[in-house]
């Protein structure tokens, strides 16, 4: 899919907000089609980029391991 998003799972440290709010951006580009969204798409982009950003938090969060 976007071969730039890095995993997060088991990163040392273990990831932070700006890791999860770089790879929800990269993710969000990819699907929409856009590197920088127009005026008027912006607001949508955003939002999309903190839902996602969101999303892989309760995922990494929630996580466990062996």
């Amino acid at each position: 899919m976007c071969r730039s998003i890095k995993t997060l799972r088991g990163a040392e440290p273990a990831a932070g907000e700006d890791e999860a709010r770089a790879a929800a951006l990269q993710f969000v580009r990819k699907i929409s089609g856009y590197r920088v969204p127009s005026a008027t798409n912006r607001p949508v982009f955003d939002e999309a980029v903190e839902e996602v950003m969101a999303a892989t938090t309760r995922l990494l969060e929630g996580l466990q391991t062996r």
